[in-house]
């Protein structure tokens, strides 16, 4: 059975890929090395970190069917995580899965993986987890092999002993030895195109001398054994906070393979927020937040690229929070065209504290991993898994898209001049020029007027009107408006109809203003001008 199973590593490695790479970096964007041109990274956070030290899902499905699930939702990378005494300790790496899993008494997850993939149970953790690797890279899946953890368990808390360097299990001499192991065995696996040193840094002992200190020395030793992955930095107090990079930069030249990465869910900061104060506001108040802790280095002296390498939310859609927090991300991941990994994959865990097949709420997947939990969702990603910026020369010509983070959906104009809203491309390019400037189609000389409240806007030759000269209202700087000059000067408000999806229409503006009070969920008329230098956008 062992030979079987190295037999079937020997072949997933034989399976061309369909991507050139390596990667390296050009200020803030990831590049392919060889062309120059960018590389987007749309990931999604597949968990191999747990107790059982294998990916999430093989008792559900045969592996090949669970990465082509990830190629049907239109992701292009996949964040797998991984234990350093995975890979660093004989008695965890180099024991059967078969063995793990008996020890941990997971009956049903053994069964599972005997009737979708037997020829797991007796690889050793290490060849199964090769084994998800060959998978992704021969359907063409980018990997980043995220260290997520010292000792295999959930992660994360303050006092799990594997928050910081000197904990019970976050030793620096075996974390480095486990970089390097990992980036070595690899390093022929052109699928593997980055790794990262590691996830949410916590805990009483976190200190920026440390981190600089070590973080440097594990940089360098990623680079020493496989120069040709980008190596991926994390912030402290759980890859939250970069902000102390302002103060003072990595000095590290590992040639310009260093990319930054960051968290950021609604429980990043007080919750609470989203329910006791204007929607408008705590966007703005987050956003800004955000850019503080980490996003400055992509518009900073020196940009970097940043990955936004958590995100995500409750999928069921039953906590208001999470609703609000992940439309207003959305909104910036568009206007920036962040890169990202979404957390997460799994719909289940064989074991999450304690509990044998625990669901996963967060996960893509729903529990069974046979149909996506929220496909509604999926079709919101879609615009930004689009890339919507290259690295060009200031000549390039740009327009702007008009993005409905709440549907997911742009406004365009169809051949007859009617106005739509969809997340499919091509996208109808527009310019602006700034609050009370109209919006014009670009090529061919019309504007957005408004005709009225509860009405489609228009697209018209009257550029000059006061009904076509357009302005960011509110503090969240999403909303699109206008005064309706022909029935008393009301501000009216872009909208995508809450009834169709697809049409567009104007309405009386919801909390723009400064009233503390207003609670009303004015999500429906956020708008993102997305600017683009892209000429064509599928």
């Amino acid at each position: 059975m062992l030979e079987k199973s190295l037999q079937a590593i020997f072949l997933l490695s034989l399976v061309s890929f369909t991507y050139s790479f390596p990667l390296s970096t050009n200020k803030r964007w990831i590049i392919n090395a060889a062309t120059g041109q960018r590389v987007k990274l749309a990931c999604v956070n597949w968990p191999a970190h747990l107790q059982p030290m294998l990916a999430e899902g093989l008792d559900k499905k045969p592996l090949g069917e669970i990465v082509a699930a990830v190629v049907k939702m239109h992701f292009n990378c996949v964040r797998l995580t991984w234990s350093t005494f995975m890979f660093t300790r004989p008695n965890y790496g180099h024991i059967s899965v078969s063995q793990t899993l008996d020890s941990l008494d997971l009956k049903e997850a053994k069964q599972g993986i005997s009737k979708n993939n037997p020829f797991i149970l007796n690889m050793t953790h290490i060849q199964a987890y090769e084994a998800v690797v060959g998978e992704l890279g021969a359907q063409g899946i980018m990997v980043l092999l995220d260290n997520h953890i010292s000792k295999p368990d959930w992660c994360c808390s303050n006092t799990d002993g594997n928050g910081f360097f000197g904990d019970r299990y976050f030793d620096p001499n075996e974390w480095m030895k486990g970089l390097s192991f990992v980036a070595d065995r690899f390093k022929e696996k052109r699928q593997v195109v980055a790794i990262s040193l590691r996830n949410e840094l916590r805990g009483a002992r976190q200190n920026e001398p440390d981190w600089y200190k070590y973080f440097s020395e594990g940089a360098r030793v990623v680079h020493k054994r496989n120069p040709h992955v980008l190596v991926f930095v994390s912030g402290l107090n759980f890859d939250l906070d970069l902000s102390f990079l302002q103060k003072r930069p990595l000095a590290l030249d590992l040639d310009n393979k260093i990319v930054y990465e960051i968290h950021w869910y609604s429980f990043s900061q007080d919750q609470n927020m989203w329910k006791t104060q204007p929607t408008n506001i705590v966007c703005n108040k987050v956003t800004q937040s955000f850019i503080n802790r980490a996003a400055f280095l992509t518009t900073c002296k020196n940009p970097a690229p940043l990955v936004l390498s958590e995100f995500g939310f409750d999928q069921r859609e039953v906590n208001l929070a999470d609703n609000l927090y992940m439309t207003c991300l959305m909104a910036y991941a568009a206007e920036t065209d962040l890169d990202w990994a979404l957390w997460a994959l799994q719909g289940s865990y064989y074991l999450r504290g304690g509990l044998k097949g625990a669901e996963e709420t967060f996960g893509a997947l729903d529990s069974t991993w046979q149909h996506p939990r929220n496909p509604n969702f999926l079709e919101r990603l879609r615009f930004l898994q689009t890339k919507t910026h290259v690295p060009t020369t200031s000549r390039t010509r740009t327009s702007y898209i008009i993005f409905h983070p709440l549907s997911g959906n742009c406004v365009n104009a169809n051949a007859r001049n009617e106005l739509y809203a969809s997340n499919r491309g091509p996208f109808s390019r527009w310019s602006y020029g700034g609050d009370g400037t109209p919006i014009r189609l670009m090529d061919r000389s019309l504007c957005l007027k408004v005709v009225g409240d509860g009405l489609p806007p228009m697209l018209s030759n009257d550029c000059q009107s006061k009904q076509s000269a357009w302005s960011l209202v509110s503090s969240s700087k999403l909303h699109l408006a206008t005064k309706d000059d022909e029935h008393g000067g009301e501000l009216l408000c872009l909208q995508v109809s809450p009834t169709n999806s697809s049409q567009v229409v104007t309405t009386k503006c919801i909390c723009v203003g400064d009233d503390s009070s207003c609670l009303q969920n004015p999500q429906s008329q956020w708008f993102k001008l997305v600017l683009t230098n892209v000429l064509s956008l599928a």
